[in-house]
């Protein structure tokens, strides 16, 4: 008699061609699960499908501000991951839209097709927030408890990896830039976490290792102000720039004229967000609801940055590295 193949489960992820996503796909394909992305733009996906076996992964269009695509989606589906979010608002794609209502979508498509659920939020979520970023992220996060009770919800501090848009972006400006800007003194606190680490909890919790109805809050091993970043940054790609302390009311200006560019270098939301420091916070340590308490190892700043950051050494001071 020949034996019965069982069909791994499905997995529906919502967002999951941007760069958390790419690293989610390969965590889950590495465990044999079937991955479905969803996508405004599902050609934006393609570049995901090599990660896995051939059938494994596919892309589909959805849109968290339409429903029916949602409920299409996540068909089939034993769990769906929320990983849309954006940094400033552009049209339509408005904080309220995106991460407050569309989570809630996202989640109430998940329980009316029988699915688990996960909600990617940010360390910063708080309904008092006085930035609507923050607030925003932790209305999605109440919406998904409110629809599904047994949900997990991620908030990671700054996330880190090769296709970064924070490490990345300030060395790409220091290659130019005789100085770098000091938002506030630059004395926000930030725990940067590696996209590898973020992407083995959400793993883990597909897995069924990760206890529902929590919020786990994903930091480094290292909280460093943001001036220390900068620091460190300026040492692996082995330039020395002048750091300009941008007093707070300056960055308010600033960022409420630049954040009327079609790509806003900054915000003013975003400097509201940046008075707050980023960091787990001590209650979630001492509940283990960190990396660590996950049993993930969080992998250090020194030894990811490098692999990535060589492309901006200055000339005649760096050796790529072996196998890279």
């Amino acid at each position: 008699m020949t034996p019965v193949t069982q069909i791994p489960p499905l997995v529906t992820i919502i967002g999951g061609s941007g760069f958390v996503g790419r690293y989610v796909v390969r965590a889950l394909a590495k465990r044999g699960y079937r991955i479905r992305v969803v996508s405004r733009n599902p050609n934006t996906a393609h570049h995901l499908q090599p990660l896995g076996n051939v059938g494994q992964i596919h892309a589909v269009r959805g849109n968290l501000r339409n429903r029916a695509s949602i409920d299409k989606a996540v068909e089939g589906a034993a769990w769906v991951i929320n990983l849309v979010g954006i940094l400033s608002e552009s049209g339509a794609q408005t904080f309220d839209a995106v991460q407050a209502a569309g989570a809630r979508m996202a989640a109430e498509a998940a329980r009316d097709a029988g699915a688990r659920f996960i909600q990617m939020s940010a360390i910063g979520a708080d309904a008092n927030s006085s930035s609507d970023y923050g607030r925003t992220k932790a209305e999605g996060e109440a919406a998904a408890f409110e629809t599904l009770p047994d949900a997990i919800v991620f908030r990671p501090s700054i996330v880190f990896g090769p296709e970064d848009g924070f490490f990345n972006r300030f060395a790409a400006m220091a290659r130019l830039a005789p100085a770098l800007p000091m938002i506030g003194g630059g004395k926000t606190m930030f725990q940067p976490v590696y996209v590898g680490d973020v992407a083995e909890a959400f793993a883990r919790a597909v897995d069924g290792e990760v206890a529902g109805g929590k919020v786990y809050e994903l930091g480094g091993p290292e909280a460093l102000s943001f001036r220390d970043c900068m620091k460190l940054m300026l040492k692996i790609v082995g330039r020395k720039r002048l750091f300009v302390t941008i007093p707070w009311k300056i960055a308010e200006i600033q960022g409420a004229i630049l954040g009327r560019m079609p790509k806003p270098l900054l915000t003013r939301d975003q400097v509201e967000l940046l008075k707050t420091d980023n960091v787990v916070s001590p209650q979630a340590t001492s509940e283990g609801r960190t990396l660590e308490g996950l049993g993930i190892r969080p992998q250090a700043m020194e030894a990811i940055l490098p692999t990535y950051l060589w492309t901006y050494r200055a000339a005649g001071q760096f050796t790529r590295p072996q196998g890279m």
